[in-house]
C-alpha cells in the first residue's frame, strides 16, 4: 500500500503512473507523473536521488526518456514505486509534488510520425452501410490488413487546445460543382494512441512479438473529421485535408506495464491472417471509453472488441521496411461497439445527421457546432482492484477563419 493519499475515484492512482509535460509557474517545461490531483516533479526529484539518467526529465518532452528503451522504462517505474509505498521517503516526495491545478500541461512528446488505422469492424461496418447501402459494408481487404493513412504530426496538439472550424472543397450528390467554405460536417473520432519509444532500423521490419520493445504507452487521441470535405478528396487517394487540420492527444501518456490487468484475448480473426500479423501474446486491451458533447455523455465505447490489436498494427505499420521514430504515433481509429450507444464518431451516432443526437440539455446535434466542447476519456482494470485512467483528451470547437 502506498502513503500517497489519493483520492477516490481518481484516475490516477500509484498503480498508475502516467508521464506528462508540465510548466509551473515561470519556470522550464519538464516531466512528471500524476497522482491523484497532485504531479510529482521527476526532475529535482531524480537529482536529490542522484538517479542515473535523470537529466532526461529536465526536457520538454518525453522523447529523451521514451527513447532509452524498455530496461530504463522499468527501472524508473520500480523506482518510483519503492519511494511511493515506503514511508522512509515521504519527506522527499512530499517536497516535489505540485497542485494538478497549479500546473500547465504540455504536448507530452515531440510527434515524429503519425499514422491512423481503421480496426473496429463495428466503425467500418457502420460507415459502410452510410455509405455504401446497396455494397457489403466491409471492403475486400479489410479482415486481411490493418488499413490506415499517414497522418500529419504537425498539427497534433495537446488536450484543451481549440480546433478552428477547417474550410475547404466539398460537394454533396446534388451540387453541380464543388464548392468552397467552412465544413458543415465536422466530427470527432474516439480512438487509443500508442506512443513509440525505441526506434527501428530502416529495412527491418517489427515482428508482432516486438510490440512492448519498441512501445512506450498510451493515450487518448481525437482524430477531428471534416465529413464533408473527406467524402469529396479521399477518393482515390484517401483522408487529406478532411483530416489533417487537428488530431488532439491527452496530457498524460499511460505506461505499457501499468495496463498488464487490462489485457484480453482480441476478437477471433477469419480468415486467418498471413503468418506475419501473427502473435503469441493478445494485445487486446480493456478499455471502457466515455464521450461527452457539452457535457452530456453520449458514447461509452469499449476497446476490448477492436478487431485489429496495436501489435498487429505496429508490425503492419513497419512489414514494408518503414522505420520507426522516437516519438512516432499510431492510433486505433474509431472505437466503436455494437449498439448506439457505444458508437465513437458522430458520423455514427446521428448516422450522418438524419438521427440527431439528443443532449441533455434539450438541444439536438447532428455534427458539430460553434463553441461546442468534447472531451473523452478512458479507463481500465488494474492491479488490486484499482481503476488506471487516461485523464482526458478535450476540445472545443471555435468559428472557421476567412481565407
Amino acid at each position: 500500500m502506498s502513503w500517497i493519499d489519493v483520492p477516490d475515484g481518481s484516475p490516477f492512482p500509484v498503480q498508475n503512473l502516467p508521464y506528462g509535460v508540465f510548466r509551473y509557474a515561470d519556470e522550464p517545461a519538464r516531466v512528471g507523473v500524476a497522482l491523484g490531483d497532485q504531479v510529482l516533479d521527476l526532475a529535482p526529484l531524480s537529482a536529490a536521488e542522484g538517479l542515473d539518467g535523470g537529466h532526461v526529465f529536465e526536457e520538454p518532452s518525453l522523447n529523451p526518456f521514451m527513447a532509452l528503451g524498455r530496461p530504463a522504462w522499468t527501472a524508473v517505474r520500480a523506482w518510483l514505486t519503492e519511494l511511493l509505498t515506503h514511508d522512509t521517503y515521504r519527506d522527499l516526495v512530499e517536497s516535489h509534488l505540485l497542485p494538478a491545478a497549479d500546473v500547465e500541461m504540455l504536448l507530452p512528446f515531440e510527434v515524429a510520425d503519425y499514422v491512423d488505422f481503421y480496426s473496429s469492424q463495428h466503425h467500418a461496418e457502420n460507415v459502410g452501410r452510410i455509405f455504401r447501402p446497396d455494397a457489403e459494408p466491409l471492403t475486400p481487404n479489410w479482415k486481411h490488413l490493418p488499413i490506415g493513412y499517414h497522418g500529419r504530426s504537425g498539427t497534433v496538439v495537446v488536450s484543451g487546445t481549440d480546433v478552428v472550424r477547417p474550410s475547404g472543397q466539398r460537394k454533396s450528390p446534388t451540387d453541380q460543382a464543388p464548392t468552397f467554405g467552412p465544413s458543415a460536417r465536422l466530427d470527432i473520432e474516439a480512438e487509443v494512441g500508442f506512443v513509440v519509444g525505441v526506434p527501428s532500423a530502416p529495412g527491418s521490419p517489427v515482428p508482432v512479438g516486438g510490440f512492448r520493445d519498441h512501445v512506450f504507452g498510451v493515450c487518448l487521441v481525437n482524430d477531428w473529421s471534416a465529413r464533408d470535405l473527406q467524402s469529396w478528396e479521399y477518393v482515390p487517394l484517401g483522408p487529406f485535408l478532411g483530416k489533417s487540420f487537428a488530431t488532439s492527444v491527452s496530457a498524460w501518456v499511460v505506461p505499457l506495464d501499468a495496463l498488464e490487468a487490462a489485457r484480453v484475448t482480441p476478437p477471433v480473426q477469419q480468415p486467418e491472417v498471413l503468418p506475419y500479423l501473427r502473435g503469441d501474446e493478445p494485445w487486446g486491451l480493456d478499455l471502457e471509453l466515455e464521450i461527452t458533447w457539452n457535457g452530456h455523455v453520449v458514447s461509452r465505447p469499449g476497446f476490448a472488441g477492436m478487431y485489429w490489436t496495436p501489435a498487429q498494427q505496429l508490425a503492419h505499420l513497419t512489414v514494408n521496411g518503414a522505420s520507426l521514430r522516437t516519438g512516432d504515433l499510431f492510433a486505433s481509429g474509431t472505437v466503436s461497439g455494437p449498439d448506439r450507444g457505444q458508437r465513437g464518431s458522430f458520423l455514427e451516432l446521428s448516422w450522418n445527421g438524419t438521427e440527431p443526437v439528443e443532449l441533455g440539455d434539450g438541444t439536438t446535434r447532428g455534427f458539430l457546432e460553434d463553441g461546442d466542447l468534447v472531451s473523452i476519456s478512458a479507463s481500465a482494470p488494474g492491479p488490486d482492484g484499482a481503476r488506471i485512467g487516461f485523464g482526458s483528451v478535450a476540445g472545443r470547437v471555435l468559428p472557421a477563419r476567412s481565407v
